[in-house]
């Protein structure tokens, strides 16, 4: 009778640590999960905000806005027709331009 007792006692906190260990494991698991779906949430906001960033890219590097920054800030000018310079090759090529 003792030994059947002590059995019990055995198998119970067995079935205890095995309890213990399942609502453990559910509670790490849905840690995870959390993690995992926070995760997901910051690469979304992240690719939104890297086709933010190409828009703003492709829309500061039109070519009419740098000439426009060039003219105005930097006080640039496109060059006279006197002000060209024809520069030929040895061979009588003009430059830039392939036998």
């Amino acid at each position: 009778m003792l030994r059947s007792g002590f059995l019990q006692g055995i198998l119970l906190v067995l079935v205890i640590a095995g309890a213990l260990s399942v609502v453990t494991s559910q509670h790490q698991a849905r840690k995870l999960f959390i993690a995992l779906q926070q995760e997901k949430e910051h690469a979304h906001q992240m690719e939104v905000e890297w086709g933010q960033l190409q828009l703003e890219q492709s829309t500061l590097a039109t070519p009419a806005r740098v000439e426009r920054i060039a003219i105005q800030q930097l006080h640039m000018q496109l060059p006279r027709k006197v002000e060209f310079i024809r520069i030929t090759s040895p061979q009588g090529n003009e430059a830039g331009q392939r036998p």
